[in-house]
């Protein structure tokens, strides 16, 4: 379902690429050190977003530097790291596993199960560290499961639902900033689920999968279209009240270009 929140990297500038890449590296740099090597695989750009964003929002001091990796053997590549990165890390983990469990659990997918198993043993320290945003996860996975289960035909109930996992994520901590990134997380969340389901809604069809679109008969692209819109527009009203100046450019791409980029790529792969 992730995989939307990300760049338009046409339109970065050299700097502006090089500080995404870093900030990337630093994310999957920190899932290694926390749940291994293989655990890196489930690294999703939206991750880079949200470290970006509350690194625009707290500035903190950051540490970087040069390595080599698996995937980049040849050439050191710049990575950053504080603690909004390895925020950013630990909810990929657990997001990571929560869906990868949910695959098991629901498709008997041995993929799954074989990846939630190599990110267990990272998952209590991540509850111990954030229990507000793993119980959110948890909980919206559980909830979404059910709703797929009945076949819920109103796409507002599981948009709404996974705009709420979003809202606990954007939260750090409850400071005087969280309700605007609550409300900016809720409108995320249901873009980047209403955005799946446009996307997924010939396959899924074809495959007689779950869809929210399927089951509510709304096949019309340019209603489900204008529904991102008002999901993104509400996204970007709470997006400007907020103070940020460090990466706000690099933000703007994502949120007012990346975001839409997205779609001819997984349209093409939901329909292979």
């Amino acid at each position: 379902m992730f995989g939307y929140v990300t760049a338009s990297f046409k339109e970065l500038s050299k700097q502006e690429h090089q500080r995404y890449s870093a900030v990337y590296c630093g994310i999957c740099r920190a899932i290694g050190e926390n749940a291994g090597q293989i655990a890196r695989a489930s690294l999703s750009y939206d991750m880079a977003f949200l470290a970006l964003l509350l690194m625009s929002l707290y500035e903190p001091e950051e540490q970087t530097g040069l390595a080599r990796c698996g995937v980049h053997p040849l050439k050191k590549r710049p990575w950053v790291d504080n603690p909004f990165v390895r925020y950013a890390a630990d909810m990929n983990i657990a997001l990571a596993y929560y869906n990868c469990l949910d695959d098991w659990q629901d498709d008997h997918s041995r993929k799954g199960k074989w990846m939630a198993q190599q990110l267990e043993p990272a998952l209590s320290s991540i509850q111990e560290r954030w229990p507000r945003q793993c119980s959110a996860i948890e909980a919206c996975i559980r909830q979404l499961s059910r709703m797929e289960a009945t076949g819920c035909q109103n796409p507002d109930e599981p948009a709404n639902c996974f705009g709420a996992l979003m809202a606990e994520l954007l939260v750090y901590e409850e400071d005087l900033w969280a309700s605007d990134l609550r409300e900016m997380g809720m409108a995320l969340g249901r873009f980047v689920y209403l955005a799946d389901a446009m996307v997924d809604y010939r396959a899924d069809e074809r495959r007689k999968k779950y869809n929210p679109y399927v089951a509510a008969r709304i096949c019309d692209r340019q209603q489900q279209e204008q529904h991102l819109l008002l999901a993104m527009g509400r996204c970007a009203q709470y997006f400007e009240k907020l103070p940020l100046v460090q990466d706000k450019s690099l933000l703007n791409n994502i949120l007012y270009s990346g975001v839409w980029t997205q779609f001819p790529k997984h349209r093409k792969e939901a329909d292979q």
